[in-house]
């Protein structure tokens, strides 16, 4: 009797255990999220700082015991691809974490080039995703599962033709951009239109140009000097500002040269050193005279890696706690992947005044916050200091 009870007994539980129910039930104990960031390529630093925050923000949810949904703890993992800093591996590391490694929601890519194709792939398996850092329009339209959790260009570009105008005085720009990149091809030219706006037809004297992977600017800069130019924009990224400044002043060029977010990582000083002291550019935060829970994470950051953090990571940071806010407010957890992909995405949708160390956040319902930018000068010790705020 005995060894008949047993065999029911273990019959029962294999039964349970190949049950549909009983294996999204095992799945469902541990939450996975994906991370798609350039770790190697072009803007390696750009991945290094997404992982960093990642890291940071996985050892506080595993000190808590994981992540609380209805009253439940689940353990969390993250699932890091490296994109290469490349539109099509983007688009692979996204399919990938959706379909086979089934994360419930995806945190990046992080620059527009990647952003924009990757976030169709994201859409189209209805699994949510928030980039951090990517201000393209296209990476969040038409688009009700994808999210950001910075600015956009058609803010950002009036937000610098503004700045220079009240702080320079300046009446004719130029505008320096690679025009293979998705992100400064599209802010080159939410700037250019918001500048001759205020300063009317053709007042951006020169509009120039090159490709990924150009190190030689001297013709695009000789052009701008013969223009008349009085301030050059560059929406670039740290490994080009460095060249493009240095290679400005060598030419002559001693008046304004102006940044955008995409300056922010702490590559930028390191490359250029002196040539960018003094220079402004428009971004998320400012670590310099930083208070409360951004300063507390800046100390913490530098302490453990060495370094003062770049709005990519605080970003990245700041995307992860909204996720967090999402998850642990969606109800329940179903154990059937799809259901709960849904339920964080319209979860993500509700979010309301999150307070980040980037700004306080509000969702409009195309997935784009509202929040502020903030003018950065870069000062004689090579800090990133806050200058001033500008809200829409």
């Amino acid at each position: 009797m005995k060894r008949s009870l047993s065999l029911i007994i273990g019959c029962l539980v294999i039964a349970l255990a190949l049950s549909p129910n009983a294996w999204a039930w095992g799945k469902a104990k541990v939450i996975k999220i994906g991370i798609n960031a350039p770790i190697t390529g072009d803007i390696p630093k750009v991945g290094e700082g997404t992982k960093y925050a990642a890291q940071m923000w996985l050892e506080d949810v595993e000190a808590a015991g994981g992540l609380e949904i209805d009253g439940k703890k689940y353990k969390v993992e993250l699932v890091i691809e490296d994109n290469e800093a490349k539109a099509e591996s983007a688009v692979k590391a996204n399919t990938k974490m959706i379909t086979q490694d089934e994360v419930i929601a995806i945190v990046g890519p992080q620059s527009s080039k990647q952003a924009v194709p990757a976030g169709g792939v994201a859409n189209d398996w209805a699994t949510p995703m928030i980039t951090p850092w990517s201000t393209n329009p296209d990476s969040t339209k038409d688009r009700p599962y994808v999210f950001r959790g910075c600015f956009l260009d058609p803010f950002q570009g009036p937000v610098v033709a503004n700045f220079i105008t009240e702080e320079f005085g300046a009446t004719k720009a130029a505008v320096l951009y690679d025009v293979a990149s998705d992100y400064p091809k599209g802010l080159a030219e939410f700037f250019k239109i918001a500048w001759e706006k205020i300063h009317g037809p053709g007042s951006v004297v020169a509009f120039e140009s090159f490709t990924t992977k150009d190190a030689d600017f001297s013709s695009q800069l000789t052009k701008i000097i013969q223009s008349g130019a009085e301030v050059i924009f560059t929406p670039q990224y740290y490994n080009e500002v460095a060249l493009i400044v240095q290679q400005a002043h060598e030419l002559g060029w001693q008046k304004p040269i102006v940044g955008s977010d995409s300056w922010g990582s702490a590559e930028t000083v390191n490359l250029c050193g002196p040539d960018c002291y003094g220079l402004f550019f428009s971004s998320h935060y400012a670590a310099a005279g930083a208070t409360g829970s951004t300063k507390a994470f800046i100390d913490r950051y530098e302490k453990k890696y060495g370094y003062v953090p770049d709005d990519v990571a605080a970003l990245t940071w700041d995307s992860l706690g909204i996720v967090q806010k999402a998850i642990e407010s969606m109800g329940k957890l179903t154990g059937n992947i799809e259901k709960d992909r849904t339920a964080v995405r319209n979860a993500l949708a509700k979010v309301k005044d999150f307070e980040g160390i980037t700004g306080k956040m509000t969702f409009t319902e195309d997935g784009d916050p509202i929040k502020c930018a903030v003018i950065v000068k870069i000062n004689d010790k090579g800090e990133f200091e806050f200058y001033k705020s500008v809200c829409p």
